[in-house]
């Protein structure tokens, strides 16, 4: 790392992970979780790991953090098959060894005089949703009242169910949630376009504004909103922060080559005090204020 990564030293660890389980689900995804106690111990909400998919596969892939148990000594990852090296991940069985380097980036960092968070997460940026969704039900703060919208195309990484807890503005006919928030007591909703029974039939940004659109001004004033998924989803979630004065922030993703801020190779244009800076989604992100990234 560069002389300016300091504060990354100690870290960030490099470990042979043990697999303990592989699931798959539709539209080739599939959640491995992996015995690493050194990144699971310092994993937050919105870090991720640069895996090596394979001996053969020279190129790491970078995968966020769905969850992440520290006493247990384990971390899972939800991924996509896309390419050879994911395939061969997807070939793991339990037992084999996986090299990982985690836990790395900043966080989502929610604000403690917020009581409303809401989650936003499409796609493959549904992990660190979940991620935080886990974080803010660990801290047993009965003041906090978390909403989480997950959106996708494909099959949702797992079963959907009808939800018992109340969303207002999600409509009468959007009734399914992820079953993990139910068992936390967190109200979440689903969106799609591909018609999955019980999910709000749009984008997941649409599902928001219906979210928002029916807070109070005085709910709305503890609204802190927070997303991850692919850039239109961010840009618009960017948009609603605008829209409705909360503040916001975004997890990016971006190809990486060597993912701990040394080949700069996955820089974007950030906003500063000082004026447009480059800066490095791996480690000086991924999650930004959104108002440093979209101004419009």
């Amino acid at each position: 790392m560069s002389g300016g990564d300091k504060e990354h030293r100690g870290t960030i660890f490099v470990e042979d992970a043990a697999v303990l389980s592989q699931e798959e689900y539709p539209g080739q995804q599939y959640v491995i979780r992996l015995h690493s106690p050194r990144c699971a111990a310092d994993a937050r909400p919105g870090s991720f790991t640069h895996v090596c998919c394979d001996p053969a596969v020279p190129m790491r892939r970078p995968l966020s953090i769905m969850r992440a148990s520290a006493g247990g000594g384990w971390i899972e990852l939800l991924y996509k098959v896309i390419g050879d090296g994911l395939r061969h991940l997807a070939n793991c069985k339990r037992g084999d060894s996986v090299s990982v380097i985690g836990p790395i980036g900043n966080p989502f960092v929610a604000c403690p005089e917020k009581s409303r968070p809401l989650l936003i997460g499409g796609g493959v940026g549904i992990p660190p949703v979940v991620f935080l969704a886990e974080s803010l039900a660990a801290d047993h703060n009965p003041a906090k009242q978390p909403l989480v919208l997950m959106g996708s195309e494909l099959p949702f990484p797992f079963q959907l169910e009808k939800s018992a807890l109340p969303v207002a503005g999600a409509g009468r006919k959007v009734t399914h949630a992820m079953p993990l928030m139910e068992s936390l007591g967190i109200a979440s909703r689903l969106a799609s376009w591909s018609k999955f029974p019980g999910c709000y039939e749009g984008f997941v940004t649409e599902l928001a504004r219906h979210c928002l659109q029916a807070m109070s001004v005085e709910d709305l004033a503890e609204v802190e909103l927070f997303a991850c998924g692919p850039e239109p989803m961010l840009a618009a979630s960017a948009g609603l922060a605008r829209e409705f004065d909360v503040p916001c922030q975004i997890s990016l993703e971006e190809f990486m080559a060597c993912a701990v801020g040394g080949c700069a190779g996955c820089t974007v244009e950030v906003r500063t005090e000082a004026g447009v800076a480059m800066k490095r989604v791996c480690i000086d992100g991924p999650v930004f204020d959104a108002r440093t990234i979209y101004t419009s």
